[in-house]
């Protein structure tokens, strides 16, 4: 297997946690917890993992600017921007939505990070304004790199691959997981755990609980993206849309849409383990999981490893409110 270019920024291995309490309370399967809501950089997340690769490739391309976005709120722009400033780069982030007059969460730390921002009123514009921001600053000779919404390229799904196998590693203190659970939006994490499945032999079931994208098209895009992301290991596995298990049972409200699923799962997960979830991805997530224990979807002899996938600095937005119990 080949060994791609990666810095090494993130704080690794995360650490695996069961949740008792919360077990215990929903009455089915053992819930364990992948912390990668500790990988450190600028508090941390899953995409930090996949900038490690990002980055080093855009360090080998000569570039001296990150572009990229998502929306106001994007948990992936604000590691992004963290990462560009780290090792000396510029930042242009396209963000969908309006300026807010006060900046908070997220945003605020967009801000603080030095990350110039685009703002684009239609969504549907976002996309075409990404692409006319990098062809202008490739003009200007700002030697940009164009990172993708969510990091989700062959490149950035190597981030989750390898996480597979720091995984594997820690699972004989862990015993086997009979699933793994967590949310699927842009796909690459769904895709680098797919190939990392095949890679180091897990044996469980990948679970990917979608935020805000119809069930067929993830099944598509990911099989097609860890195909894709296995031929830069010289492996060259190709996926199928069988070889990806995936829900959008979750999604109906629409993204970033705060609904009763999410609020309850945050806070069961404050009340029972003190563990912080954000209202878009992981509450979304861990609200499918929590209903599909209670379903019996899982056994109760089964271990469910649910990965955090971070976020928490969303619960400080404007914009959402989660309430108590």
């Amino acid at each position: 297997m080949k060994s791609p270019s990666r810095l090494n920024f993130a704080h690794l291995p995360t650490p695996i946690e069961h949740l008792p309490r919360l077990s215990e309370h929903l009455g089915g399967a053992q819930i364990y917890v992948k912390r990668d809501d500790q990988t450190g950089l600028a508090f941390g997340g899953n995409k930090t993992r996949k900038l490690e690769f990002l980055v080093a490739e855009a360090q080998a391309q000569g570039a001296k600017t990150l572009i990229s976005g998502g929306a106001a709120q994007s948990n992936h722009c604000r590691q992004t921007a963290a990462a560009a400033t780290r090792y000396g780069m510029n930042c242009i982030l396209v963000l969908n939505g309006s300026e807010p007059e006060q900046p908070s969460a997220n945003l605020l730390l967009d801000k603080l990070f030095g990350a110039k921002i685009v703002w684009v009123a239609d969504r549907n514009d976002r996309d075409r304004i990404l692409r006319e921001t990098y062809e202008q600053n490739l003009a200007e000779g700002g030697m940009p790199y164009l990172v993708p919404y969510g990091g989700s390229s062959p490149t950035g799904a190597l981030g989750y691959a390898f996480a597979m196998e720091e995984l594997m590693q820690q699972k004989p203190s862990q015993g086997c997981f009979d699933w793994i659970v967590f949310g699927t939006s842009s796909g690459g994490t769904h895709a680098g755990l797919t190939l990392g499945k095949k890679l180091f032999g897990f044996e469980g079931q990948i679970l990917g609980i979608s935020i805000d994208e119809d069930e067929n098209w993830l099944k598509e895009h990911v099989s097609a993206l860890a195909s894709d992301a296995s031929e830069l290991l010289g492996e060259g596995y190709q996926f199928q849309i069988t070889d990806v298990s995936a829900t959008d049972t979750y999604c109906k409200a629409g993204y970033g849409i705060l609904t009763d699923l999410e609020r309850e799962a945050v806070q069961l997960f404050a009340k029972y383990e003190g563990l912080l979830l954000d209202p878009v991805y992981t509450g979304r997530a861990a609200g499918g999981m929590i209903d599909l224990i209670r379903t019996g979807f899982f056994k109760p002899t089964d271990k469910v490893l649910f990965w955090h996938t971070g976020g928490t600095p969303s619960l400080f937005a404007d914009k959402y409110s989660i309430g108590v119990l």
